[in-house]
C-alpha cells in the first residue's frame, strides 16, 4: 500500500522519465550518422602513404577515380591497413566519352569504362559509381542527351543489379538536369532502386539553392559531395568561407529528408595539414547551429 503523495511522486517521476526517453529517442532519430570522405584524384603510384595521411587527417573514407592504374592488391591492402573505407568511385572517362555522344562507338567505350568501374568498386567494398550522364553541346541538344543517356544507363542496370552497386547520377556543369524536379523525374523514369542521385551541394548554387534541391530529391539521394561556391571565384573558396551556401539550411535539409550516408569533400588538398583543415571545415559547416 502507498499513500496518495507517494503515488503522485512516483507517477510524476515516471512521466518525466518517459518524456526524457521520448525526447532522447526523437533526437537520436534525427541525429545524422554522416561519415566524412575525400574525393581522391590519385590514379597511379603507391597508395598506402596517401591513405595513411587521409586517415591521420581524420577522414573515415575515400572516393577513388576509376578506371585507374592503381594496383588492386595494393589498394585493398591500404584499405585494410588503415581502416579507410572506399565507399565509391567516380568515373574517369565520362567527360571524354560521354553516354550522350552521337557516335555509338564512343558511347560503347563509355559504357565499357562504367562496367569496369562497377567491377572495381565491388572489389573495393564500395556501393556507388558516380556517373555524369552526358554533355549538352551546340551539336548535342538537351533532349538528345536526355534520351541517349537514359538508354545507355538502362543497359547498365543489369550489371548494377548483379554486383549490388548503385549508379549514382551527378548534376554537374554539363548544361543538363538544371532543376530539381527535372533531376527527380530523370531518376524516377528508370524505375530502378539501382539508379539514384549523387547530389553535389556546390554545383547548383549558380542557378538554385541546394537546400531546396535536397528537399525535392529526398530519398533519391545516394551520396553527397560538398564544396564551396560563389560567382566571383566559383569553386576557389575554402569550404565554409566566403561562399554563398547557407550551410545551416543545407544541414537541416539533409536531416529533414533522413539522409545518413557519406558526405565527400571534393576540394583541393594533398598534405596531412591541408586535409586536417578540410576535416575541420567539414565539421564546422555540418555542425548543429
Amino acid at each position: 500500500m502507498i499513500d496518495r503523495r507517494d503515488f503522485l511522486k512516483s507517477t510524476t517521476g515516471s512521466l518525466a522519465g518517459l518524456s526524457l526517453v521520448r525526447a532522447t529517442g526523437l533526437a537520436a532519430e534525427k541525429a545524422p550518422a554522416w561519415r566524412k570522405a575525400f574525393m581522391l584524384g590519385q590514379t597511379e603510384g603507391p597508395i598506402l602513404p596517401t591513405f595513411q595521411k587521409l586517415k591521420e587527417a581524420g577522414f573515415d573514407g575515400v572516393e577513388l577515380i576509376s578506371p585507374n592504374k592503381l594496383d588492386m592488391d595494393e589498394v585493398l591492402k591500404a584499405r585494410d591497413t588503415t581502416g579507410l573505407v572506399i565507399h565509391g568511385v567516380s568515373g574517369g572517362v565520362h567527360w571524354g566519352k560521354p553516354l550522350s555522344h552521337p557516335d555509338p562507338k564512343v558511347v560503347e567505350e563509355g559504357l565499357a569504362a562504367i562496367r569496369q568501374e562497377i567491377v572495381d568498386v565491388k572489389k573495393y567494398g564500395g556501393t556507388t559509381v558516380l556517373i555524369v550522364p552526358g554533355i549538352v553541346t551546340p551539336e548535342v541538344s538537351h533532349r538528345q542527351v536526355y534520351e541517349r543517356s537514359q538508354n545507355a544507363i538502362k543497359s547498365l542496370i543489369p550489371d548494377a543489379e548483379k554486383h549490388g552497386i548503385t549508379l549514382a547520377i551527378e548534376e554537374v556543369w554539363n548544361k543538363f538536369l538544371l532543376t530539381a524536379p527535372e533531376f527527380s523525374r530523370y531518376i524516377d523514369e528508370f524505375q530502378s532502386p539501382f539508379v539514384k542521385a549523387y547530389f553535389d551541394v556546390g554545383n547548383v548554387v549558380e542557378y538554385g539553392y541546394p537546400q531546396e534541391w535536397i528537399h525535392d530529391l529526398g530519398k533519391r539521394i545516394a551520396k553527397i559531395h560538398i564544396k564551396e561556391y560563389a560567382k566571383s571565384k566559383r569553386f576557389s573558396y575554402p569550404l565554409g568561407e566566403g561562399g554563398e551556401i547557407d550551410w545551416k539550411s543545407v544541414r537541416q535539409a539533409l536531416i529533414d529528408v533522413g539522409y545518413n550516408g557519406w558526405i565527400t569533400a571534393e576540394v583541393d588538398g594533398s598534405t596531412v595539414d591541408e586535409w586536417k583543415d578540410v576535416v575541420r571545415r567539414m565539421d564546422q559547416v555540418l555542425a548543429p547551429a
